[in-house]
């Protein structure tokens, strides 16, 4: 089990607000800590654009509690309106980020004594709202996370095990059902990734040269996840029409199994080129992704006369474009990894030594 950045992040900015409150010797100062639980975010960026929201939603809560208090008591059943309420107006200002966090301001206000009500949920609003910044400050301070690494090593794990899974399939190796369970595995990864793409691509640099970079490495970084997808789409075809395949000539078939391995090693090349552990001349590469495209296209063509079933024809036509399209997603990101290197140099590789973000 590994200890990661959010987690430590949560549990100091709990002690933080807690020693906040106490210091400032504020009454019930639990409710800093849960307010700092539900304020801490996974990006400086993030936390950033949450903190407004997150003030506005505090300030919802309380003057929700205070109205709804002084209106008709508080009884649970009010309460329950109150929140209600509460969470309707922040479904039409679209902050339902923050909504847990101002139920909490409203209920803790509306359990208050009835003596000296006001300042006992002014209190409770500054102590709420001394949990936020708890929260914030311990996202600007501590362990600012770096989301390239975290995010190339997923699309890094991903790709290989769709290309483990084309290579088996295209040996008809595979078990059906084990392969369609996996490809919803890999399509649930892929959404969690595409979470941590935007966590990096919320990150900020300072320094215009590293802005210039950072541009170029999302448009990188975007299309790799775009090639993944596309790798995994010519996986879903050999699974989806395994029987056409294997009814087609001999030669035919091993002409394709040779077409799609060598897309797949072209893949993890390009990949682990970009890491710095491999040298590959990039004019080479085009050459071989070129000539891999006129080769699916002979190949295509050469299908269309030999094959008399039509509907097969037209499965294998899709078989063939999901390939084709594989082919020019990697043509387009050896190009992508080639500008960044060449106008880039000292960013033009990622750093796998640092630690992952949680």
């Amino acid at each position: 089990m590994k200890l990661g950045a959010r987690i430590l992040k949560t549990g100091t900015a709990i002690v933080l607000a807690l020693f906040l409150a106490e210091l400032l010797k504020l009454p019930s100062p639990v409710f800093a800590g849960i307010a700092a639980i539900f304020a801490v975010q996974p990006s400086i960026y993030r936390s950033y654009l949450t903190i407004v929201e997150q003030i506005q939603g505090n300030i919802i809560g309380a003057l929700c509690a205070i109205l709804f208090y002084q209106l008709f008591g508080n009884h649970f059943v009010i309460i329950g309106l109150a929140a209600i309420i509460a969470i309707i107006i922040h479904l039409r200002l679209k902050i339902e980020n923050t909504i847990s966090l101002s139920l909490v301001t409203l209920v803790a206000i509306m359990v208050a004594p009835e003596d000296d009500f006001y300042s006992f949920a002014f209190i409770r609003f500054i102590t709420i709202l001394l949990g936020i910044l708890s929260a914030f400050l311990i996202n600007l301070a501590l362990l600012p996370p770096k989301y390239e690494t975290k995010l190339f090593k997923s699309i890094m794990e991903i790709t290989g095990e769709v290309i483990k899974w084309i290579r088996i399939s295209i040996y008809q190796a595979s078990d059906h059902v084990e392969l369609k369970n996996d490809i919803e595995r890999i399509k649930e990864r892929l959404i969690r990734l595409d979470q941590i793409f935007l966590f990096y691509k919320e990150e900020r640099n300072f320094l215009r040269k590293h802005r210039y970079a950072k541009m170029r490495k999302v448009v990188l970084y975007r299309h790799m996840i775009a090639t993944v997808r596309a790798s995994l789409n010519v996986l879903k075809k050999l699974h989806q029409y395994e029987n056409d395949l294997s009814l087609l000539p001999g030669h035919f078939t091993e002409k394709l199994k040779g077409c799609i391995e060598q897309l797949t090693i072209s893949h993890e090349q390009i990949l682990i080129r970009y890491t710095g552990k491999a040298k590959t001349k990039h004019e080479e590469k085009i050459g071989e992704l070129d000539s891999m495209k006129q080769s699916l296209l002979k190949l295509h063509l050469q299908c269309l006369k030999e094959e008399g079933d039509e509907q097969a024809a037209y499965h294998i036509l899709q078989m063939m474009a999901a390939v084709m399209e594989y082919n020019e997603h990697l043509l387009h990101l050896e190009k992508l990894i080639n500008s960044l290197q060449s106008f880039h140099k000292d960013e033009g590789h990622v750093r796998l030594a640092e630690p992952d973000p949680q």
